[in-house]
Order: C-alpha cells, then structure tokens, then sequence
C-alpha cells in the first residue's frame, strides 16, 4: 500500500530540508515514499526541486520556459534598430576605427556592470522595477521614473514598427514606389533617381518625398500645431503592431519567450544575407574602408568621447526597467554573471557587424551617385527609410530586396517594443499585487493606452511630435535615473551587501573590478554623462522646421515627470514612516526584511565601516 495522504503530524517526519537554504533560493526537499508489503515496511528517499520558483511574498511566480528564452529575449530587446541606424554613422563621423577605442573603454568600466547589475538585482529580488525597491525603500521612486520612461517610449516607438510595416506592405509591387516622381505625392523639386541630385539641396529624392510625403503626408502640415487627423494608412499599421505586442505579451514570459525565437533571430540571417549581397555591389568596398578608416586624431576631440559614451548609455537599455523584469523571471540559482558577459558583448559586436552592412550599401550609393560618402552617410529614420530603400531600388529584384530589409527592421522593433511594454506591465502588477490576477486585462489597458497616444505621431503632422517625444522622452530622464539606481544600490544597500546577494545566487562572490565600478566608476561616469546631457542640450528640430516654445516646454514637463518620481517618493515615504527623524530615516534606507533590526537600534548605514566598504 502506498501511504499517498499523510497527517500534518506526521508530514515534518516524512518531507524535510535535505540543506540549508535562504528564503529568496530554491529548497530541494527529501521525499520519502513508504510502501508496506505483508507487515514489512520498504522506503525509499529522493531530493526534490520544486519545478515552480517561489516569489518573495509566498506565492508562485513564473519563470522562463528555457533559458535561452531569457537570453533571446535580452538580446532582442539590447539589440534594437538604432544598432544599425546610429552605431555604423557614429563610427564613420568619429575616426573610424578610432572610435572603438572610447566606445570600448565606456563598455567595459560603465555598461557591463550597469548590465550586471540590473540582471542581477531583478534576479535575486524576483520582483519589477518598483518592487525590487524593498532592499532600499526610500529608492522606490527610481522604480516609478523607469516604468514611466519605458511608457513614453511606447509612445513613440511602435510608430516607428508601423512605418516600417507600411513599407512592407507597399514592397509587394511589381515597382516600389519611391523609385520615380511620376506619383500623386511628388512635388516639382523631385527629381529622378539617377540625377547627381545629392549636390543640389532644393531637389528632392523620390525616396524622400516618399517618406515624408506619401507616407507622412508632412505637406499638409504647418507644425506641431497644426496636426490634423490621424492618418488611415498608419493608423491601421499601428494596430496590427498593438494586436502583435499584446498576444505576445499577454500571457507573460511563456509566450513571449517563444516569439523571440523568431524575433531575436531574424535580422542576423537578414543582415548576413544583405551583407553578402551588399560586398558584391560598386563602391561597396570604399564604404566599408570609410567606416574601418582609422584616425586617431579624432581622439583629440571631447565630442567624439562624449558620444561614445551617449551610445553606451542608450545601447545597451539599461535604466529602462526592462532588464530587471526579464531577469527576475529567472531561476534563482541562474548564472546572470556569465548572461550579462554574453548579452552585452553579443550586443556590441551586432553593432559593429551591422557598419558593414550599412557602408557597403552606402558606398554603392555614393560611387553611383558620384558624390562622396558623408553626402549620404547619415542617422536615424533617414538612413533606414530614406538611404537604404534608395539603394535597394536599384538593385536587380528590388521588391525582394526590400521585403527582406523591411522585414529586420520590424523584427529589430518588435521585441524592443516588447521589452518596453514588458517593463511597464511587470514593474506594476508586480507592485500593486491584485493585478496579478488580471493581467490578461491590464495588458489589453496598457497596450490600448498607447495605441491612443500613439495616434497623435501618425497624424499628417505626426512626425513633429514623434520628433518631439524622440527627443524628451528617454534623453536626460533615463541617464538620471541609472544614476539613482545605482547610487542607491552601490552607496544605500552597500555593495558589499549585493556582492553577498550576488554570491548567493551564484556560488561566486563578484571581483574587486565589478564592486569597485559600482561604487565609484560607474556613478561617477553617471554624473558626468547627466551634466554633459544638460549643458549640451539643444532644442529639437525637424528639417529646417524649429519647435515653438511651447513645445519645448511640453517636452520638458514630459522629461521632468518621470525624474521626480524620485524626490516625491522619498518624501511620500519618509513622511509616512513612524517616530523621529533619525528612526524614519534609518527605516526608509534599511531592507524591509530587516526593520526588526532597526527596532533593536542597530542601523548599518548608520556605521562609517558600511560606506567605506567595498
């Protein structure tokens, strides 16, 4: 007989703690099967680990069906379009080869630690954003500023999918459409493809006017404040990407662990075969000697240092909440050291890889247009759906080239849009626990939200505020808020303190090198890239267009709201603490696990020894 039931007297004898373990780890229990066979008793023992992870308040949380599911999922968030819209140009205009060295040098002593970092934290504390806050409360705000960051971005950043899927759709053509000026949207300044139009700055490009007219409508536009009304087209576009971002979502890591499979994947066999189709072009090998040049001189240049930092800050998503979610899905015991390794480096060299791409086809442009290279090297939406769709029209077999390029710019968008949303969703259902229950509903709230106010962007004057929101959304807001993260952690939690958390994951405590730039490397780069952020800025344009002052303003409150998430909190918590300004203040920076310490008086951040640690 199988004894299947047993009574709650007798289960402590029969299930029991084969080790140690702290509450945040899986536990292996030893379970005990007894089977009696006339009158004599036979047992039998095994380790068991529950195959569920247990979220820090008791409940199951949910963990990635495979671990390359977590792994596909960062790297198609990290990875995202401005690798191959912004690294390759960067590169070109700032000494070649030459730029590696700073942006090189910014990776290794900012980036991977800020990487490990928020892996790591998300991953030990099985919480969002918001939650994993509990090691350091007054800090919650932190939280707040990055779910919001990552909301403004969807704002945005789902039109930017829609444009690409609109070009899609219109390359299922015998001709594409911006390879002449003989459409309803062309102006008289077009002229044709093949003219050497580049050296006369009043003609336009049918692959301009395409963009701006026929896709933007901009011509029926005066401005910001003049947007008129959603364009069908677009807006149509904008929901099939809502409609994909939300049956990805909707069920958590489950599923869209496995869209990434598809996602994460697709541009590097998209990129592969237009670089091999890109070498064999004219001129192809001079743009790719251009982007390779090196000039050391250029190091001489602040700018040039300060851009490979920018490029750093933004590359890698870090401050963004987005790593944190993904990575509190993990198992405990995950090795989230050696996935900061491989993510952030896969991330870098997908950088460098796509240049190639990039300069050969640039290259071909140039050699045909006869012009030199920087007349159309350039970045942002321009080289992707303006540049580059040139290039593919005259090819032979245009239209199939063009599916294929407009096919890796959606799956480029697709899971960093995902990211993004998956920030949001977790960072406050994980923060406001009944949401739990609903969160099939409120991911229908979230991505329906920002479909409403994406709307404005697919406008006839749409692009003005995408512009807009482009700019202020996740510019100095998402430096700042990397900062507190890691001030917070290094300085108020103590990096010794996350070292142990760290240890306790792994096995293994991290080395001198990581805690040294958590503690001071890295915040100090932080406040440097936050203080150059603000004395560099310069107010948004468009083309020759300029932005009221009013707009300006609008895009500074947007910035602004996110930031002071963090001093409002503080406040909203310290007030809200019991007793004196000492014991409010020793439990707004002490674990919430550990207020029972506070109780007996004993305050680590109120030691010397706990802030010269390291």
């Amino acid at each position: 007989m199988l004894r299947g039931r047993l009574s709650a007297a007798h289960m402590s004898s029969v299930i029991a703690p084969a080790k140690p373990s702290s509450t945040m780890g899986p536990k292996e229990v030893e379970l005990i099967l007894v089977k009696e066979q006339n009158g004599v008793q036979f047992t039998a023992s095994a380790l068991v680990t529950p195959t569920g992870q247990t979220h820090p308040s008791g409940e199951q949380r949910e963990t990635w069906g495979k671990k390359i599911d977590f792994l596909l999922s960062v790297i198609g968030f990290a990875v995202d379009l401005a690798n191959v819209w912004r690294f390759p140009y960067l590169c070109y205009k700032n000494g070649g080869g030459a730029f590696l060295v700073p942006y090189l040098l910014f990776m290794i002593i900012a980036g991977m630690p800020l990487f490990y970092m928020e892996l790591a934290l998300g991953q030990y504390n099985r919480e969002g954003a918001a939650g994993v806050w509990k090691i350091c409360p007054i800090f919650k705000g932190v939280g707040f500023t990055v779910i919001l960051i990552s909301l403004y971005v969807g704002f945005y950043y789902n039109v930017i999918i829609a444009w690409a899927l609109f070009y899609l759709f219109s390359s299922f053509s015998g001709e594409l459409p911006w390879v002449n000026c003989n459409n309803t949207w062309n102006s008289a300044n077009c002229s044709d493809l093949n003219a050497t139009l580049l050296n006369d700055s009043h003609k336009a490009t049918p692959a301009l006017e395409y963009f701006e007219r026929g896709v933007l409508h901009l011509q029926d536009s005066g401005g910001i404040d003049d947007l008129g009304l959603p364009r069908w087209q677009l807006t149509s576009c904008l929901a099939v990407v809502i409609v994909v971002l939300y049956f990805s979502l909707w069920k958590g890591v489950k599923t869209s662990g496995k869209v990434v499979w598809i996602t994460a994947t697709m541009p590097y066999v998209v990129l592969t075969v237009l670089l091999l189709r890109g070498v064999t072009l004219p001129g192809a090998i001079d743009g790719i000697k251009a982007y390779l040049s090196v000039d050391f001189l250029r190091l001489c240049d602040a700018q040039v240092w300060i851009e490979a930092a920018t490029q750093i800050c933004f590359s890698l998503g870090v401050g963004f909440g987005v790593l944190i979610a993904f990575s509190s899905y993990n198992k405990f015991s995950n090795n989230c050291y050696r996935d900061a390794i491989i993510t952030s480096s896969i991330n870098s060299l997908t950088s460098f890889f796509s240049g190639f791409v990039i300069f050969s086809f640039l290259g071909y442009m140039s050699q045909k247009h006869n012009v030199a290279l920087d007349k159309v090297a350039t970045d942002g939406p321009g080289l992707v759906f303006i540049i580059y769709p040139e290039a593919i029209a005259t090819l032979p077999g245009s239209s199939v080239w063009a599916v294929i390029f407009f096919i890796m710019l959606l799956t480029l968008g697709i899971d960093s849009a995902m990211g993004g949303m998956e920030s949001v969703i977790t960072g406050l259902i994980d923060e406001f626990k009944f949401l739990h229950r609903h969160r099939e509903l409120f991911t229908l709230f979230i991505v329906v939200s920002t479909f409403l106010i994406s709307l404005f962007c697919v406008t006839n004057g749409g692009i003005y505020v995408f512009t807009l929101l482009d700019h202020f959304a996740a510019g100095t807001s998402i430096l700042f808020g990397v900062l507190i993260e890691a001030i917070g952690i290094a300085w108020f939690y103590g990096v010794d303190r996350f070292s142990d958390d760290i240890q306790e994951m792994i096995g293994q405590r991290p080395g001198l090198y990581w805690r040294l730039c958590w503690k001071f490397v890295s915040p100090c780069f932080l406040l440097f890239m936050v203080v150059v952020s603000f004395a560099t800025f310069n107010p948004p344009k468009y083309g020759s267009y300029y932005f009221p002052m009013w707009a300006n303003m609008v895009g500074w409150c947007l910035s602004i709201s996110s930031m002071i998430m963090v001093p409002l909190y503080a406040i909203y918590k310290f007030c809200s603490l019991p007793g004196s300004f000492c014991a409010k203040l020793a439990y707004a920076i002490t674990p919430e696990t550990e207020h029972h310490i506070v109780e007996r008086g004993e305050v680590r951040q109120f030691t010397l020894h706990h802030w010269l640690v390291v």
